[in-house]
């Protein structure tokens, strides 16, 4: 069974690297215009020929400019083959901070979700992995976990990235994006948006199992027990997202410490030191995500607020505890109803499980969807 957290050893303090350090970039560049890069070995990926670490330039949810960390990863078997199909694989929560970006656990051949990289790349397709906005790159953190359209520039830049990554080749590619849990959300975010954000991708279809589609559900389910420390990150990343609002107003003095601790801390470290804990105990009310302001997040979070153009295929394990199958059942009668080219699978296993059983069909899927016409791009380009 695949574990879908990082290991532990891969977290805390090392020496700094200077290419992921940065501050907040100007106007200049355009969204996913590569800022760094760097060749890097990854011996111990199955099918990986030449890899890449690159800082890009990419926008937070709110339109301000931030530079974003990923890997682009060409397949071993892929010279010689033309332009080759990208994939960009979105991980699961990784942690809001520490050494848990996913450049980060590749390189050091740690990574848990290789063994789904490493499937995409033996179909011969190019793979990129997005750390995500607030991760990997030093001072900019703690990463903006479940904010949707962060999520989704994160994922969208990148592919301009690679794009404008002469080596990897991929100036033509048609593109599909995969996604696992807060990964599947990224990718559906990422499908929504894409038409208004990057019309000029081509962007074939998505795959996206488990997804966190209804945070207000998903927070009620975890707050207080075993997944506690999930729905204080969630606290922690989207309140980075809508810094600009006074989101910050039901801490109480021990939670603005326990929040400012906590934006250091890997998933593996959230999910021990906060097990069985409840959100009230930093808080100033007993319900903070029943706050005004928390509900007007939270609304805002939800998924199918916009249409994709391609074709989405959701999977779900009928017996997940963490993010329940009605969430994504839910999903698909959303999508259905705005008229998504949809497909639905359904895998009596619990929530790991269901990443690995799902994985076959999703590849499978994805390589039907690039083998469609490229879909209608009207919409202008938004820097």
């Amino acid at each position: 069974m695949t574990d879908l957290t990082p290991p532990s050893k891969a977290s805390g303090a090392g020496p700094v690297d200077e290419f992921y350090t940065g501050s907040q970039i100007g106007f200049e560049p355009k969204p996913g215009d590569i800022l760094r890069q760097r060749s890097i070995e990854l011996t111990g990926l199955d099918g990986a020929g030449r890899a890449w670490q690159l800082v890009y330039a990419s926008r937070g949810g709110f339109s301000a400019p931030i530079p974003a960390s990923g890997t682009v990863i060409a397949p071993a078997n892929g010279e010689g083959t033309g332009v080759r199909p990208l994939v960009v694989y979105c991980p699961v929560f990784h942690g809001l901070g520490g050494r848990c970006a996913p450049s980060q656990l590749l390189a050091a051949g740690v990574e848990p979700e290789a063994v789904f990289i490493g499937a995409a790349l033996a179909r011969g397709w190019t793979v990129a992995i997005p750390d995500g906005l607030g991760l990997g790159m030093t001072g900019l953190g703690p990463h903006q976990f479940l904010a949707g359209r962060a999520a989704a520039h994160a994922v969208l830049d990148l592919a301009r990235a690679t794009r404008l990554l002469p080596e990897a080749g991929a100036a033509d590619a048609p593109i599909v994006v995969w996604g696992y849990a807060n990964g599947g959300r990224a990718a559906v975010w990422a499908a929504e948006h894409q038409p208004q954000y990057a019309p000029e991708l081509d962007l074939r279809g998505v795959a996206a199992g488990a997804v966190v589609a209804d945070l207000a559900a998903l927070v009620r389910r975890v707050d207080g027990g075993a997944w506690a420390g999930l729905a204080l990150a969630g606290l922690v990343g989207l309140g980075r997202a809508y810094a600009h609002l006074p989101v910050g107003h039901v801490l109480t003095a021990d939670g603005q410490q326990t929040v400012g601790a906590a934006a250091e801390l890997d998933a593996l470290d959230l999910l021990g030191t906060y097990r069985d804990l409840p959100l009230a105990r930093w808080c100033e009310r007993p319900d903070p995500w029943n706050d005004p302001m928390w509900r007007y997040v939270l609304a805002t979070e939800t998924c199918a607020r916009e249409t994709p153009n391609v074709p989405v295929h959701l999977y779900h394990g009928t017996e997940d505890t963490l993010i329940p199958v009605g969430m994504g059942r839910q999903l698909f009668a959303e999508y259905r109803a705005l008229g998504v080219d949809l497909s639905w699978r359904e895998y009596p296993t619990g929530h790991r499980g269901a990443a690995q059983a799902g994985a076959g069909e999703a590849i499978a899927r994805l390589a039907s969807y690039l083998l469609r016409r490229p879909t209608g791009r009207s919409a202008p380009q938004t820097t």
